[in-house]
């Protein structure tokens, strides 16, 4: 399944844009973004983080902290740079766990 979301093989059944968004506003909205994914039982998110063109000195600072918050998520099963149509070095394409019974 993780080649297959590499690949860009699968449909993402919902998306966040992070952009313009301060740390704890990115993470809060994440967070809640994948508890209500799951809980809704979709398997394949995307996350737009960005690529930090508009950042300080250009450095991408959510895109390092988006991965590191989404190993952090239970829900979360594995996570990919998304292709170039879905968003490419600026978006994430996030496995979610199936939603159990």
């Amino acid at each position: 399944m993780l080649t297959r979301l590499r690949c860009g093989i699968g449909r993402c059944k919902g998306e966040i844009d992070l952009h313009g968004l301060k740390r704890e506003e990115a993470r809060d909205a994440l967070a809640d973004f994948v508890r209500d994914a799951h809980l809704r039982g979709m398997r394949c998110v995307r996350v737009v983080h960005g690529k930090g063109h508009g950042s300080p000195g250009k450095q991408a600072v959510l895109k390092t902290k988006v991965q590191h918050w989404l190993a952090q998520r239970a829900e979360v099963l594995a996570f990919a740079q998304a292709t170039g149509p879905q968003g490419g070095a600026g978006a994430l394409v996030v496995l979610l766990q199936r939603q159990t019974r």
